[in-house]
């Protein structure tokens, strides 16, 4: 075995240990590990600090690696959570007897070990962490070269702390985070049950198109606010601005707005001046771009523009006919991750829910709100866009699959 077969074998032994744990002692384990990473916030801040220097300073999407005193604050609050969350694993979920006597029961068990290769980020290493570790699954992290330092600084507190609880270490492993690992693990379909890839669009179809381990997709989002000519203005205002500077390097941050052609106008004479405190550079199409006339940041859109994730302070912008025109734009762009409309006129609100094929639909609302976080989950693997297993925020609940266990008295099938 090479170095990183060896690593993979180990956490694969390891996953064992974990199915006989007490819930109890799950439980003081992620607390243990909240309170490591208060004592030692100062050793992860300065580990990220050096990944941070190697970065350009200009790179819109550095704000996905950055750690600071409030972003430890929310990991630890996060684990806490996770911590009082029920284990997933381990549930009864139907019993019956069958009509020979046997007696059928089936059972939610853990995946086993969770491999998850993922880009910047840091704070997804804790996450990961402790949704395998609450749900008796074992895990093995490939994090990007950018996040390497934080990487190796978090996974060694973890592993330091299991140590210490008298739990295995090699149920977190993080592999070297050169690109030759992510082939080791394509291969090593008799150690790891699931490959779950997040980070960009071009991440996850590789390796959904490279991978023998089955794969849970995390898809990248491009996502679309349809404001409707019955949306109440102020309203839907606060949700477009939320939607597209709150983070814009975040998976569920807008990319492309919609507006109704009948209240075209009047929107975006209020939200050019909102958007331009942020210097939010809109890609606009032909009739967006002359009513946008004047505004600072402006660009003509082209048709590549439309079907981007941009994770940065661009926001591309069309004028629609009607519903029925906005509910086509979204078939042939979105990545089915989220999507909004505002109205006030139920009846078309009602329309849009049942039409958009999406993990998360909104009505009224930012989708900035598509988070394990936020739906009161815990923290996520990340957001599915397929449909089967997991839709939506992978989070805790899912983490499991199930067990038929069959119970006879000598039984045998005639």
């Amino acid at each position: 075995m090479n170095k990183v077969e060896n690593q993979v074998f180990k956490t694969y032994e390891a996953a064992l240990s974990l199915r006989n744990q007490k819930d109890s002692r799950l439980k003081k384990l992620l607390k243990a590990i909240a309170i490591g990473i208060e004592a030692n916030a100062s050793s992860i801040l300065l580990a990220n600090r050096k990944d941070m220097a190697r970065q350009d300073p200009n790179n819109p999407k550095n704000d996905r690696l950055l750690l600071n005193e409030e972003r430890i604050h929310q990991i630890v609050v996060s684990i806490r959570n996770i911590s009082r969350l029920p284990n997933p694993s381990g549930r009864l979920l139907e019993s019956r007897t069958l009509p020979n006597g046997l007696g059928l029961e089936k059972w939610a068990v853990p995946l086993g070990v969770v491999g998850v290769i993922y880009e910047s980020r840091p704070n997804v290493t804790f996450d990961i962490a402790a949704l395998c570790l609450r749900s008796q699954n074992a895990c093995i992290l490939k994090g990007s070269s950018d996040a390497d330092h934080t990487n190796k600084a978090s996974v060694a507190l973890i592993r330091k702390i299991m140590k210490e609880q008298g739990l295995n270490p090699n149920c977190v492993t993080l592999l070297p985070s050169n690109r030759e690992t992510v082939q080791e693990l394509f291969s090593a379909t008799k150690y790891i049950d699931v490959l779950i890839p997040r980070g960009s669009d071009s991440l996850i179809q590789y390796v959904r198109k490279n991978s023998l381990v089955p794969v849970i997709e995390t898809g990248a989002g491009v996502c679309h606010v349809y404001v409707e000519k019955q949306a109440a203005m102020a309203k839907a205002l606060s949700i477009v601005v939320n939607a597209k500077v709150s983070r814009p390097s975040v998976c569920n941050a807008m990319d492309t707005l919609l507006v109704d052609e009948a209240i075209a106008a009047a929107f975006l004479k209020r939200l050019q001046p909102l958007f331009a405190r942020h210097k939010v550079l809109l890609l606009a199409e032909k009739k967006a771009y002359s009513l946008l006339q004047g505004y600072p940041y402006l660009q003509k859109a082209t048709a590549a523009d439309f079907g981007r994730e941009f994770l940065s302070l661009t926001c591309a912008v069309k004028i629609v006919k009607n519903m029925d025109r906005a509910l086509m734009h979204i078939r042939g762009y979105s990545t089915k991750h989220s999507e909004a409309i505002i109205s006030e006129n139920k009846k078309q609100a009602d329309l849009f829910l049942r039409q958009v094929d999406a993990a998360a639909v909104y009505v009224n609302a930012s989708t900035r709100f598509t988070d394990g976080e936020a739906f009161g989950l815990g923290a996520e693997m990340g957001i599915s866009t397929q449909k089967l297993h997991a839709r939506g925020p992978f989070a805790l609940e899912k983490l499991v699959t199930e067990k038929w266990v069959i119970k006879g008295n000598g039984q045998i099938r005639k």
